[in-house]
C-alpha cells in the first residue's frame, strides 16, 4: 500500500536525516579503518558497506510502503522463523569470534540473531496489545518476558552474549511503555545486573583483589553456594507463606527481594557454564583494564588512546594513527567510534551524540503523538535497541561499558546489523506517515 496517497513529506526527516548522516560517516571510517599508515588500502570492507547501505535502504523503503498493520498480522510467523533460523544456526552456523551465530555460503552470510530482535519487538508488541485489559498482571509478565527470554537463551547458547543482551532492554522499555507493573520491570532489570556480577566475582577474586574473601566466596564456592541459596528459597518460602495468611506488605518485599538473589545466583551459575573465560574476562578488564594490558585490557587501553590522542578537533581524516598502525584492534566494527573520535576529536563524537539524540528524541516526540498501542510499542522497542547499542558501543569505546561485541549502528560495519537498524527505522517511519489514520 502507498503511503495514504500522500507524498514525500510525509516521511519524517527529522528520523531519517540523521541515519542517512551516520552511515555516511560509517562509510567514511570504515574506509579508514582499512588504510595502513603507508597510506595503502588494505580492505574493501567500505565497498561491502556501500552495498549493504543501498539495500538497506531498500528494506527501510519497502517497510514503509507496506501498512504497518500487516506486520502485527504476521509478528507470530516471522517469530516462529527467527527461532527457527536459530536453532538451525546453533546446528549447522558458521564460527565467527567464537560464536556459532552465521549462515550462509562462502563469504556471503546473515546473522539470524540481528534480525530475531526485529521479530521479537513486533510479537512482543502484538502480544502487549492484545492483553491490555488481562486482568492478570503477573502472568501478562511473565508470558511477555518470555516473548524475550526464549531468542535470548538461543542466542546465548551459540555463545553470542553481547546479542543475547540487547533483547533486555527491548523488553525493560516495551514493558514499561506496556504498563506492565515497576516493581515486575525493576525485577528483572535487577535481575540481570546481579547475575553479572555474581558470574564475574571468582574471576574478580582471582585476578583482581588481592586476596579471595572468604565471606565473598560464600556467593560461588560449592556447597556453602549451594547452602546460601538453600536458605534464601527457605526465606522467601516463609515470607511467601507469611504474606499470604498475614497480608503484610513488609512479607511481600522479603519474598521479592529473597527470590531476586535466588534466581541471581541460579542464573550466575549457568552462565559462568555457558559463557567462556575470555567473555567473562571481558567484564573484569572493564573495572581494571591493567590487569591484562597485552590481553583482554587491550582493546579498551587503545580505544581510550585512541580518543584521547584526538583532542578537540581530531588528527584529520584518514591522519589517525591507533587504526593505520593497526594498535585498534576490531576497528571497523566494535570500535568504528574510536577511529572517528581520533581523526575527528571531540567535536566529531559530539556530533555523532547529537544525531543520535535527534533520532530518539524524534521518536520519544512521536511515540507521545500515537493513539495506537500497538504502534506505540513497537517505536518504543526500535528506540530501546537503538539506544542500548549506542550506549553500550560508545561506552565500551570509552572505557566506561564492559566490551560486549555489540556494533554501533549505523557506522560499524556489517550488513546484518545495519540491515536491522533500517528495518527497525522503517518500522517507526511507517508508523509516522500513518499517524494520523490510526
Amino acid at each position: 500500500m502507498a503511503i495514504s496517497g500522500r507524498s514525500l513529506a510525509d516521511i519524517d526527516w527529522w528520523i531519517l536525516a540523521p541515519v542517512i548522516f551516520l552511515m555516511g560517516a560509517g562509510v567514511l571510517f570504515i574506509y579508514s579503518s582499512g588504510v595502513t599508515s603507508e597510506g595503502l588500502v588494505v580492505s574493501n570492507e567500505w565497498l561491502k558497506q556501500l552495498v549493504w547501505v543501498a539495500t538497506g535502504l531498500v528494506l527501510l523503503a519497502a517497510v514503509i510502503i507496506v501498512d504497518w498493520k500487516r506486520w502485527r498480522d504476521l509478528a507470530p510467523w516471522f517469530y516462529a522463523a527467527s527461532l527457527a533460523a536459530l536453532v538451525y544456526t546453533r546446528l549447522f552456523g558458521r564460527v565467527v569470534n567464537g560464536a556459532r551465530s552465521w549462515i550462509g555460503v562462502g563469504e556471503i552470510g546473515v546473522q539470524p540473531s540481528e534480525f530475531t530482535k526485529i521479530a521479537a519487538i513486533l510479537m512482543l508488541a502484538k502480544y502487549l496489545a492484545d492483553s491490555r485489559h488481562d486482568p492478570d498482571r503477573f502472568g501478562r509478565f511473565v508470558k511477555a518476558f518470555a516473548l524475550a527470554a526464549v531468542p535470548m537463551a538461543f542466542i546465548l547458547a551459540q555463545p553470542d552474549f553481547g546479542t543475547s543482551l540487547v533483547f533486555l532492554p527491548i523488553f525493560l522499555v516495551m514493558a514499561w511503555i506496556g504498563g506492565i507493573e515497576t516493581r515486575y520491570v525493576a525485577f528483572v532489570g535487577l535481575l540481570a545486573v546481579l547475575t553479572l556480577g555474581f558470574a564475574v566475582l571468582p574471576l574478580y577474586e582471582t585476578v583482581i583483589a588481592d586476596a579471595p574473601s572468604v565471606w565473598l566466596s560464600v556467593f560461588y564456592e560449592p556447597p556453602r553456594s549451594w547452602l546460601l541459596i538453600g536458605g534464601l528459597a527457605g526465606v522467601f518460602a516463609l515470607s511467601t507463606l507469611g504474606f499470604l495468611f498475614g497480608r503484610r506488605r513488609y512479607y511481600y518485599w522479603i519474598a521479592y527481594s529473597s527470590l531476586l538473589l535466588v534466581a541471581s545466583l541460579i542464573a550466575a551459575l549457568v552462565g559462568r557454564m555457558v559463557l567462556k573465560e575470555y567473555q567473562v574476562m571481558r567484564l573484569i578488564v572493564f573495572l581494571d583494564p591493567s590487569v591484562d594490558p597485552r590481553g583482554s585490557g587491550w582493546n579498551i587501553l587503545q580505544s581510550i588512546t585512541a580518543i584521547g590522542s584526538g583532542g578537540l578537533g581530531g588528527r584529520g581524516f584518514l591522519q589517525g594513527t591507533q587504526s593505520h598502525y593497526r594498535y585498534l584492534p576490531q576497528q571497523s566494527t566494535d570500535f568504528i567510534f574510536s577511529i572517528l573520535s581520533e581523526e575527528w576529536g571531540l567535536v566529531g563524537g559530539v556530533i555523532v551524540f547529537f544525531l543520535f539524540f535527534l533520532l530518539l528524541a524524534r521518536c520519544v516526540v512521536l511515540l507521545r503523538s500515537l493513539k495506537s498501542a500497538y504502534a506505540a510499542y513497537v517505536v518504543s522497542g526500535v528506540a530501546g535497541m537503538i539506544f542500548f547499542h549506542f550506549i553500550i558501543n560508545v561506552g565500551m569505546a570509552m572505557g566506561i561499558m564492559p566490551i560486549t561485541g555489540i556494533p554501533l549502528f549505523f557506522l560499524s560495519y556489517g550488513g546484518s546489523s545495519l540491515w536491522t537498524a533500517l528495518i527497525g527505522v522503517g518500522l517507526a517511519l511507517a508508523v509516522s506517515a500513518r499517524r494520523f489514520d490510526l
